[in-house]
C-alpha cells in the first residue's frame, strides 16, 4: 500500500511530462530499418533537381510470364541466331516440299503443258508462212529433259509462288511488330499475283511477238528454221521469268517506303532517271532489236514503276493518319472502264472489228 502511494507521489511529482521520456526512449529502441524514412531527399535527386533534369522512371515489374526477353512489348519475338538457322531450315524445307508437290501435279499433265508452251511457236511459223510447224529434236534425250524434267520445274515455281512468298514472309514476320504483321495477307497476295501476271504477259504477249521478229528475219533470204525444242524452251524461260521478276517492282518499291529508304516525293522527282533505267533494262531483256517489243517491255514497267510509288503515297497517307479519296478514284475508273467498253462495242458492231486470243487481242 505505501508502495503504491510512493509510485503516484513519483508521478504527480514529474508532471505531464514525465510519460513523455518512458515514450523517448521506447523509440530509442526502435531497430533503423523500422524508423520513418527521411524527409530530405537523397544526393541523386537533388543532383539531377539541379541540373534540371527528370530522374528516370521507376523500373517496369516484370511481366506474369517471368519472362520478359522471349517478347518484347509490341510482340517483336526475340531470338537467337541458332534459332535464326533452325527457322531458316524449316522455312526452306517447307518451300521445297511445296514446290516438289506442284512438280508431281505438273508431271501428270506434261503433255497438255507442253501443248501450251509450244503454241506461240506453231502460231508464228504458221503466220510467217512455213510448211513445217513443229519443233525439232536433236539429241535424243531433248524430248525427256524439256518435257518432263525442265517444264513441271518452271510450272511448279508459278504454281507454288504463293507458298513459297508465304514462307518468305513467315521468316521476315518474328522481326516485325504487330501492326507491321497485318501486311502478311496483302503482301503474299501481290507478290504472288504480280509474278503471276507478269508470265503470262510474257506468254501472250511479249514472247509471241518477239518469236516472230526472230522467225521472220530469215524468211526472204532463203532461210528455212529448224527450231530445237531446247532452244525454244531455255529462250521461254528466260523471257517468262524475267518478266515475273520484273512485275515484282511495285512490292520493292512499296517496301523501300515502308522501310523509310525513299519517298514517294523522291520518286516522283527522279521518275525521268526511272524511265532511262527501264528502258535499258528492257533492251538487254527483250530478244529482239525492234522498237516494237522494247516498247512492249519498258512501257508495263514503267507503268508498275508508277504503281509502286502510288502504293508508298498511300503507305504515306496512313503514316499520317490521312485517307486517299478512293470513292472518288472508283467513280473515275467506273466511267473510263464504261467509256471503253461503249468503244469496244460499237468498234465490234459497227466498224467490222472483232476480238481475238493474241495481241492486239481486236483487229479488223
Amino acid at each position: 500500500m505505501d508502495s503504491e502511494k510512493d509510485m503516484a507521489g513519483v508521478s504527480s511529482h514529474n508532471g505531464p511530462g514525465a510519460e513523455a521520456k518512458p515514450a523517448a526512449a521506447s523509440s530509442a529502441l526502435v531497430p533503423h530499418s523500422e524508423a520513418a524514412p527521411a524527409a530530405k531527399p537523397s544526393w541523386k535527386k537533388a543532383l539531377w533537381r539541379k541540373k534540371g533534369v527528370p530522374p528516370p522512371p521507376p523500373p517496369a515489374p516484370p511481366s506474369p510470364g517471368g519472362d520478359d526477353g522471349d517478347q518484347d512489348d509490341d510482340g517483336m519475338l526475340r531470338m537467337s541466331f541458332m534459332e535464326h538457322l533452325e527457322e531458316l531450315r524449316s522455312r526452306i524445307i517447307r518451300a521445297l516440299i511445296g514446290i516438289g508437290v506442284a512438280f508431281f501435279v505438273s508431271l501428270v499433265f506434261a503433255n497438255d503443258l507442253w501443248r501450251v508452251v509450244s503454241e506461240p511457236a506453231v502460231e508464228a511459223l504458221t503466220s510467217l508462212g512455213y510448211e513445217n510447224t513443229k519443233l525439232a529434236q536433236i539429241k535424243p534425250m531433248e524430248t525427256f529433259s524439256t518435257v518432263w524434267v525442265k517444264l513441271p520445274i518452271l510450272t511448279a515455281i508459278f504454281l507454288s509462288s504463293p507458298w513459297v512468298i508465304y514462307q518468305v514472309w513467315a521468316f521476315v514476320a518474328p522481326g516485325l511488330y504487330k501492326r507491321e504483321r497485318r501486311w502478311a495477307v496483302p503482301f503474299v497476295l501481290c507478290s504472288a499475283g504480280l509474278f503471276i501476271a507478269g508470265g503470262l504477259f510474257a506468254y501472250f504477249v511479249a514472247f509471241r511477238f518477239g518469236l516472230t521478229f526472230l522467225l521472220g528475219i530469215g524468211r526472204d533470204i532463203n532461210i528455212a528454221p529448224v527450231v530445237s525444242i531446247t532452244e525454244y524452251f531455255d529462250l521461254f524461260v528466260n523471257v517468262t521469268l524475267g518478266i515475273g521478276l520484273v512485275f515484282e517492282m511495285p512490292v520493292l518499291i512499296f517496301f523501300l517506303v515502308l522501310l523509310r529508304i525513299v519517298t514517294p516525293s523522291f520518286l516522283l522527282r527522279n521518275a525521268r532517271y526511272a524511265v532511262l533505267v527501264i528502258v535499258i533494262l528492257a533492251a538487254i531483256i527483250t530478244p529482239t532489236p525492234d522498237v516494237v517489243n522494247l516498247m512492249l517491255f519498258s512501257v508495263p514497267m514503267c507503268l508498275l514503276y508508277f504503281v509502286g510509288a502510288f502504293a508508298g503515297y498511300v503507305l504515306t497517307l496512313h503514316r499520317e493518319n490521312r485517307r486517299f479519296p478512293w470513292r472518288l478514284i472508283l467513280l473515275i475508273l467506273l466511267a473510263l472502264a464504261a467509256a471503253l467498253g461503249v468503244a469496244l462495242y460499237l468498234a465490234i458492231t459497227r466498224y467490222g472489228y472483232h476480238v481475238q486470243q493474241s495481241w492486239p487481242f481486236v483487229t479488223q
